[in-house]
């Protein structure tokens, strides 16, 4: 039976073109929500200036009408959402779950254990009245493990405090942090599931500690393996990935479709015919783990 009111969406960052990773997530979030006769949604998550690329937003966009991606309403920028976000962070001062943080990076890395992302926070200043407004805002991560259940990789668990501790919620230059910029939108744009990349795993606990803090709906996840280059690295701008033509969508597509497990029919001539045949085929794909990236002549 297929999900009641889904809604899924897709949320490149803006710092260079779509490469062959961030194409396999957006086919699959957009093949799971078709699938379901779901909404998908387009979304850029440029909170963050220095990180982006002039004009990489457009050309993504092109990328994916290149490639017959079809989308709802308009595309949401985070550049353009500081009202909720400030608003948000208004509400959990309210409930007195953000405190004001001066630490330098060398504070933070000093005697720090590693956690899944980084130094795990010692909670130097939560306790502390920190008189710098300029400050960063963190958030009171409670007590207790997060666990849910991913379409992809079954039961996850983790306990935030062990793992993170008390995460940034607004830098000290003021730029909102991507968790709390990510939470505010996906409530905001209704969404109910998120297909995303395995590299994304991480963030997700403290993802439902703010949904849970901010009493917002909770979302179904399923989490990719991501797409790796030759050298074992991931896929990124950052490893300079190659932008995909979309000169050449079918190709792009059916590459994409081989990467998920798919095997498309050679006798596919346009990008229209493949959606039609990767939607009536998706359902039963998002249940079992994905293979990870290695030539094969499917994808080569």
């Amino acid at each position: 039976m297929a999900p009641q009111g889904y809604r899924g969406r897709f949320a490149p960052t803006p710092s260079g073109p779509l490469h062959f990773g961030s194409l396999v997530a957006a086919m699959a979030s957009y093949l799971d929500a078709r699938s379901h006769d779901g909404a998908w949604l387009v979304r850029m998550e440029d909170v963050d200036p220095p990180r982006e690329m002039p004009g990489s937003a457009d050309r993504i966009l092109r990328t994916l009408e290149a490639l017959g991606f079809q989308w709802e309403g308009p595309v949401m920028y985070q550049s353009q959402r500081g009202e909720a976000y400030r608003a948000a962070l208004s509400e959990l001062h309210r409930l007195g779950l953000i405190y004001r943080c001066a630490c330098s990076r060398k504070t933070l890395s000093e005697g720090a254990r590693r956690g899944v992302d980084g130094p795990v926070y010692r909670g130097t200043c939560r306790d502390q009245a920190v008189a710098n407004s300029s400050a960063a805002l963190r958030l009171r991560v409670p007590e207790g493990r997060i666990v849910f259940d991913d379409a992809v990789l079954g039961r996850v668990a983790c306990d935030p405090v062990q793992e993170c501790g008390d995460f940034v919620l607004q830098r000290a230059d003021g730029v909102y942090a991507y968790q709390l910029a990510v939470v505010v939108d996906d409530a905001d744009q209704a969404i109910t599931h998120i297909v995303r990349g395995a590299d994304l795993l991480t963030s997700t606990p403290r993802q439902i500690v703010l949904q849970q803090a901010l009493s917002l709906p909770s979302i179904r996840y399923a989490h990719l393996p991501v797409v790796l280059d030759e050298h074992g690295d991931k896929l990124s701008k950052q490893t300079l990935a190659a932008p995909v033509d979309d000169e050449r969508p079918l190709a792009a597509l059916k590459a994409s479709a081989c990467f998920l497990g798919l095997t498309p029919p050679a006798d596919l001539v346009n990008p229209d015919e493949f959606w039609r045949w990767a939607i009536a085929g998706w359902p039963s794909r998002i249940a079992r783990p994905v293979r990870g990236y290695r030539p094969t002549p499917c994808n080569s």
